[in-house]
């Protein structure tokens, strides 16, 4: 217990560096708005009253609520797709050549495409933005699943299978968290991915939520409104980030500062 509260600690104290970096931006962002004027870029301030305009307006609940929902999903969904098969296709050799190709091509197809299909089949519903989530997301989460797999150290299970270990406890206790050094990263830029797409898909399909209030922002060319939608986006990106996937990602990853002198990182 004492051990997590620390790690707790170093968590929280660790975010003096990312308000740091935001502190920066909102510097580029001011000088931006001195140089191109309130039309073109609004300034910070203006922007964060908007955004607690929207925030504070209780018809705007369910419409963050929505993106949300439809991203989460959309990640959950691809988690349970893509990540468990590429854990599974990362112990064969003759699996891992089998998909490249398809993962290449997957890879290749952008969001946009998608989208078109999707629209096609399903219509401007929920469906047709989880779906494409699902299909932006699920393929990077797939490649680190299976590269963090894949490249393993088999010696380690050697080791193991030396001193009886089963083959369910090396896949969980030695192959899992050895793939966690490329499947994490990659949940992170999955979680991003997830969201824009989310936002990308509702702005072109009309299916409401935080893209249906950007369409409405930019045909009324309201500039502070549309970045008042994106600060929210972003923030929800952020909260799910540094609140669920780092704070996860800290918990698995004890090993690596477990033999380190106290205060020491590497």
């Amino acid at each position: 217990m004492v051990s997590r509260l620390g790690r707790v600690g170093q968590f929280i104290w660790a975010g003096w560096i990312g308000l740091a970096a935001l502190s920066l931006i909102t510097a580029v962002w001011q000088a931006g708005h001195e140089a191109f004027g309130a039309f073109i870029l609004p300034d910070p301030a203006t922007v964060l009253s908007a955004v607690a305009v929207i925030i504070l307006a209780p018809e705007n609940h369910p419409i963050i609520g929505a993106t949300a929902e439809r991203a989460m999903r959309g990640l959950g969904l691809s988690l349970l797709g893509g990540g468990a098969l590429g854990l599974a296709c990362g112990y064969s050799a003759a699996a891992m050549r089998l998909t490249r190709p398809l993962l290449t091509v997957l890879l290749g197809v952008p969001p946009i495409a998608w989208i078109v299909l999707v629209m096609i089949w399903f219509g401007s519903t929920d469906t047709t933005v989880i779906v494409t989530v699902v299909a932006a997301v699920a393929p990077v989460l797939f490649l680190g699943a299976a590269e963090g797999t894949s490249h393993r150290d088999r010696r380690l299970d050697d080791m193991a299978r030396a001193f009886g270990v089963g083959p369910a406890r090396r896949a969980f206790g030695l192959g899992l968290r050895q793939a966690l050094t490329t499947f994490l990263p990659a949940l992170a830029v999955a979680s991003g991915t997830a969201f824009k797409v989310a936002v990308m898909s509702e702005l072109l399909t009309n299916a409401g939520g935080a893209g249906g209030a950007l369409a409405d922002a930019r045909a009324t060319l309201d500039a502070s409104s549309a970045l008042a939608w994106i600060v929210i986006v972003v923030g929800l990106l952020l909260a799910v980030e540094y609140l669920v996937i780092h704070p996860f990602r800290s918990e698995l990853e004890r090993w690596r500062t477990a033999a380190n002198p106290f205060g020491v990182k590497t």
